[in-house]
């Protein structure tokens, strides 16, 4: 029987290597993976659905599924987790020290609806006081002018977005005073640590506390499937999730080898060892129910923000096919 061709659009990841290099080959199909960026897969498929399979912002994911047609399902794969304490950057002339100081200030985010700000606004809100309606919004392009949110926003008037207009980007305002401070996933090129600093700058102390509080490590992405091709095949979902899984598996196994280094960095072996000892062996978990409380609490951030659907939960979120394993 012939497999099934499936295009896959992600970045790459060490976890999704062997799926790149045809290491791991999904049963029954194949797989066109396309290595892009980030912004550049959530653009074509968010807009365009250029592909049959992508690499998804989770907030993006969810609005998708407030359409009467909800375009995508996802399976519970994440391929990008970051701890975001550290993408807090301030004008240091703009009197920002503290999280409560940002009160009343624009704070500037590339959209919105963008997964990176949502957890730093969420975690701001729970945690130091400063609810997301205390802040004067405002997106745009973070080194590019031009940039709009992705999917269209209707939010409560409680919420101030403001977006920028002609030649300006948020990395300059950040350093000219035009914003005051800035939450986003990739870093300003205006970050220099004199005229633009870090709200937390021992970010890792902080994380790993966040870390120790919750058990939370913020899950960024997600992979989608373009729905009609997932209704056509339904059998995709898991052997594309069956893929991903045996792909981190490898990985998994790479960062434990100890005869030489995987990595580049001086004390990787170290790192992986403190890591390990902190979060645990599994610390980069797929599936629902290792996940349940990191999509709980991003739906309910989500909801707060003024961007979700109380009726969602994480159930709704994912193919059936991938929620629970057979038994022998």
């Amino acid at each position: 029987m012939a497999h099934l061709n499936l295009s896959l659009a992600c970045w790459d990841y060490d976890r999704v290597r062997a799926l790149m290099d045809g290491t791991v080959r999904p049963e029954g199909i194949n797989l066109n993976f396309q290595n892009l960026i980030v912004e550049e897969t959530f653009f074509r498929m968010l807009r365009y659905r250029e592909f049959d399979a992508a690499e998804l912002s989770m907030s993006s994911y969810l609005m998708s599924l407030k359409r009467p047609e909800r375009p995508f399902i996802a399976i519970p794969v994440f391929p990008s987790r970051f701890f975001r304490h550290s993408c807090i950057y301030v004008n240091a002339r703009s009197g920002i020290r503290t999280p409560q100081d940002l009160i009343g200030k624009r704070v500037g985010s590339p959209e919105y609806q963008m997964t990176a700000p949502v957890w730093i606004r969420g975690i701001l809100g729970e945690h130091y006081g400063v609810p997301p309606e205390s802040m004067i919004h405002v997106t745009g392009g973070e080194e590019s002018p031009g940039r709009s949110e992705k999917l269209p926003l209707n939010l409560p008037p409680q919420f101030r977005v403001e977006r920028l207009s002609g030649n300006d980007t948020l990395a300059q305002m950040l350093t000219n005073g035009g914003i005051d401070a800035l939450v986003t996933a990739r870093k300003p090129s205006t970050f220099d640590g004199d005229r633009v600093v870090r709200l937390f700058p021992d970010h890792v102390a902080v994380e790993r506390a966040y870390w120790q509080q919750t058990g939370i490590f913020p899950i960024m992405h997600v992979i989608a499937i373009r729905r009609e091709v997932y209704e056509a095949n339904r059998w995709i979902a898991r052997s594309l999730y069956k893929a991903f899984c045996a792909s981190q598996a490898l990985c998994y196994a790479g960062l434990r080898e100890t005869a030489a280094l995987k990595g580049m960095l001086p004390w990787f072996n170290a790192h992986v060892e403190d890591t390990v000892a902190l979060m645990g062996d599994n610390f980069w978990p797929y599936g629902l129910q290792a996940n349940r409380t990191v999509l709980e609490t991003f739906l309910r951030y989500h909801r707060e923000q003024g961007l979700g659907d109380a009726a969602i939960s994480p159930e709704d979120m994912f193919a059936p096919e991938t929620l629970e394993d057979f038994v022998i």
